[in-house]
């Protein structure tokens, strides 16, 4: 018999700190930061996907915290082109998202990797 899986909160509390980091960021970034037209940007609402992922991976549900570590991918790839293409302040947010999306990225895989290895041995 497999003992159980002892889960990583650490790693955890990391995706759910980025995850969240990165929502504040999405919506400060369109609303008031670097906007793409003043007053504010119909950008803003790339925010929601990333609070659909937020009640599962605070309760951290495996599901939820693979399939947003496949659409955390999605920010990494927005804050790679506004990094380099963007000037200033805007240039400056996608490097922080970037960053962000990396943290949430890792942390989400090092907190699923021991569950996927448990399930894995126990199929054997």
């Amino acid at each position: 018999m497999s003992e159980p899986v002892q889960p990583k909160l650490a790693t955890a509390f990391g995706a759910t700190a980025a995850l969240l980091a990165l929502i504040v960021l999405s919506v400060a970034w369109e609303w008031w930061l670097a906007p793409l037209r003043p007053g504010g940007s119909a950008l803003v609402l790339k925010a929601v996907p990333l609070l659909l992922a937020l009640p599962g991976v605070w309760r951290r549900r495996l599901y939820t915290l693979q399939w947003a570590s496949m659409l955390i991918l999605l920010y990494f790839a927005e804050g790679i082109v506004r990094g380099w293409s963007d000037r200033g302040l805007s240039a400056r947010l996608g490097w922080l998202e970037v960053a962000l999306a990396v943290v949430f990225f890792l942390c989400a895989l090092a907190y699923v990797a021991p569950f996927k290895r448990a399930a894995k041995r126990a199929a054997k």
